[in-house]
């Protein structure tokens, strides 16, 4: 697809959402999609058809992180995306957050390479993982402000690495995650079409 057809139709589906996107975030926005289609050719970073995306595609790529981008707090500072894939949630996202460090980890290699490119490519303040989420580390200084994830298991391993990782307070951006259960510990505080921003600590909410 001519890459005029493809901003075009960017800009259209996030102006359908009622978002208002820089140009140059959303040329950013576009560069991203474009190398996710050239490398979507070489190895399985998505199952969408990425030749002439569909609006579904657009909307789920890119639409639904810049749309849940209100959720960071203006006070964040690191976020994980755990199991990155092919970048979204976590590119969108730090596109629309720059003020944010985002960590991406995913422990395939041909993905984590992807992901290093786009990176260099859209010159993101962003570093990648290549190990299992349940190895993660916390942050060298303190620990995170926000974790996200998509299309990860939201199973008990899963929510203990949250805990490890997250402050307190801290806020869990899970795509996908609206109408489900979360621990006792954290409580939904916001919803974003089908995003739903979970805080650790939450009012009413006892941690022990």
């Amino acid at each position: 697809m001519p890459p005029g057809d493809l901003a075009g139709r960017v800009r259209a589906r996030t102006e359908a959402a009622g978002l208002h996107v820089a140009p140059a975030a959303l040329d950013r926005l576009v560069t991203y999609l474009d190398l996710l289609a050239f490398w979507n050719r070489r190895i399985n970073l998505t199952a969408f058809d990425l030749a002439r995306p569909a609006d579904e595609a657009i909307d789920r790529l890119l639409v639904e992180p810049v749309a849940a981008a209100p959720l960071v707090r203006p006070a964040d500072r690191l976020a994980i995306d755990l199991g990155s894939g092919g970048g979204s949630p976590a590119i969108p996202l730090a596109i629309a957050s720059p003020a944010i460090e985002m960590t991406m980890v995913e422990v395939r290699a041909k993905k984590a390479a992807f992901l290093r490119e786009a990176i260099r490519t859209l010159a993101l303040h962003a570093t990648v993982e290549a190990v299992r989420f349940e190895d993660v580390a916390p942050g060298r200084d303190h620990a995170c402000d926000l974790v996200s994830f998509r299309a990860v298991r939201a199973d008990r391993a899963l929510w203990q690495t949250v805990d490890r990782l997250l402050a307190h307070r801290g806020r869990v951006l899970w795509f996908g995650g609206a109408g489900h259960e979360v621990p006792p510990a954290y409580a939904p505080t916001a919803v974003i079409g089908t995003t739903t921003a979970v805080e650790r600590g939450g009012p009413g909410k006892d941690q022990g």
